[in-house]
């Protein structure tokens, strides 16, 4: 698979085999499949960890919260996308996957009875006791269960390796998909990633009550394994990315190879800042909501946690299905930065809807076509935001680039999972039954991301117009070896 087939003066490489890219890319997305469903595990449990843990939604908050916390303060991010650039995929993507096993490995133990009791459990009492007060940004507070520390703490070993799986599936997809169908391919890998928070919408609470015994750790060991699964599946795209780096060569480290004072020319840039604050923005209001979505529906509709996950379910599902379109649609048509604006609108409207007329009318209808507005909304993001960056930065600082807009998005995910937690809590003094609180400040601030997001969009758009960087523009161009490929195949 190795031989690089000569067809003329042309060679085909790996890449431009139609099944071979696609296959690599199956990998990559099984993968963050699987990391995905990690994440959002416990989102549609919420008021059992408050039941059977003593997780406060400030202690919820918190909890999601740590996810990033690495991420954004010690920089790892940006430390994962100097290892992406330096060291290349194979190797970044096979240690993402390490650490994200052995973070969720802690964050599960954390959660069972064994634990519960333990000596561990006892020093994470008297352990990370700080003030709760306004100057205190980590995950821990003095009266935080102990669970939730050590969950908050395998929850960050696990968020430093997600988002490296993340940037590097990114890269991974800009190396074998580019001049080809590179946004439907990152619309399809987003997809496949959404499948995994609908799975985790409508598995998550049948597990956790599995021969009607509740065990919140019991959803998270499953996806333990799940994990090492995708572990492997990494393992299995590195030997087909060394397969085609002996084709195309070492294109990770050029004649001009990367160095880290390169960064001044992602920082220095004005249209690189809007995206990534078009990122942060699109994320903090769709992420920190995923989290709270369930509790949220519970609390206005009178739900049960299986009924909630079944109206949540078909968020993720209408994503899943509408991205790939939309990548398609933009690899042969453009429009990327007008998509970003229509998100932004549909995103407004589905918060506001949240906010005001589910609570009035209680109606499930109503919080149906909110879901799937917010569901086109999500797949304008993946589909146009991601596939603009490779226009906007030097290869060699791809990684790089990717890494601070995920850093930047996590900056905004700490932000919003803490806060959202705790203004859940102010707004709503003396509540202790976890059925009884109300959401409608929480999906204004959400609903704010959205008008800020508005925005930056048309400012993107009057940017692109001006300067030409290409964001309306197919991402698909000509490319005579792939259509030599495809027949050679079919002559096969």
């Amino acid at each position: 698979m190795t031989q690089q087939v000569q067809k003329g003066f042309n060679i085909v490489y790996l890449n431009d085999k139609k099944w071979v890219r696609w296959t690599a890319l199956a990998l990559l997305a099984s993968a963050m499949f699987f990391g995905y469903v990690f994440v959002d595990i416990l989102s549609p449990l919420q008021s059992l960890l408050e039941e059977t843990r003593g997780w406060d939604p400030q202690t919820y908050g918190n909890f999601f919260g740590a996810e990033t916390f690495l991420n954004v303060f010690i920089c790892f991010l940006i430390i994962a996308g100097i290892i992406l650039d330096k060291m290349g995929v194979r190797f970044t993507a096979i240690l993402s996957g390490i650490v994200m096993v052995a973070g969720a490995s802690i964050n599960y133990w954390a959660l069972t009875d064994a634990f519960t009791g333990s000596a561990l459990a006892r020093f994470m009492d008297d352990f990370l006791n700080l003030p709760n007060a306004w100057w205190n940004f980590t995950p821990f507070f003095k009266g935080m269960p102990a669970s939730a520390k050590l969950s908050a703490i395998g929850f960050m070993i696990f968020g430093c390796g997600i988002e490296m799986a993340g940037i590097t599936v990114s890269r991974g997809i800009v190396k074998w998909f580019a001049g080809k169908e590179m946004a439907l391919a990152m619309g399809i890998e987003m997809a496949i990633a959404r499948l995994g928070v609908a799975v985790v919408f409508l598995g998550s609470p049948a597990i956790a009550k599995l021969h009607d015994v509740i065990s919140v750790s019991r959803p998270v060991g499953f996806t333990v394994l799940l994990l090492i699964i995708g572990l492997i599946c990494f393992i299995v795209y590195a030997f087909m990315d060394k397969a085609l780096e002996k084709q195309i060569g070492n294109t990770e480290e050029k004649d001009d190879p990367f160095k880290v004072s390169d960064l001044r020319y992602i920082f220095s840039s004005k249209v690189f800042w809007i995206v990534s604050l078009l990122c942060v923005l699109y994320y903090s209001a769709i992420f920190p909501f995923q989290n709270y979505a369930g509790n949220m529906l519970q609390c206005n509709l009178g739900l049960t946690e299986e009924e909630a996950g079944r109206i949540f379910f078909v968020f993720p599902l209408g994503a899943a299905a509408i991205t790939p379109i939309l990548g398609n649609f933009l690899d042969k048509r453009g429009k990327g930065a007008t998509m970003l604006i229509y998100g932004a609108i549909l995103m407004i409207v589905c918060h506001l809807t949240f906010a005001f007329i589910v609570p009035a009318t209680r109606s499930a209808v109503i919080a149906y076509a909110a879901i799937i507005l917010l569901g086109i909304s999500f797949s304008l993001v993946p589909a146009s935001l991601w596939p603009s960056v490779p226009k906007l930065v030097d290869a060699k600082l791809l990684g790089s680039a990717y890494a601070v807009i995920f850093w930047i998005q996590n900056l905004g995910l700490y932000a919003f999972r803490k806060g959202i937690g705790s203004l859940l809590q102010v707004v709503n003094p003396g509540i202790e039954n976890p059925l009884d609180y109300n959401y409608t400040i929480p999906m204004v601030v959400f609903a704010s991301c959205g008008i800020f997001a508005l925005f930056f969009g048309i400012w993107l758009k009057a940017l692109d117009a001006k300067k030409h960087y290409g964001l309306e523009l197919p991402n698909i161009k000509k490319n005579t070896q792939a259509e030599e490929a495809e027949v050679a195949d079919a002559e096969l």
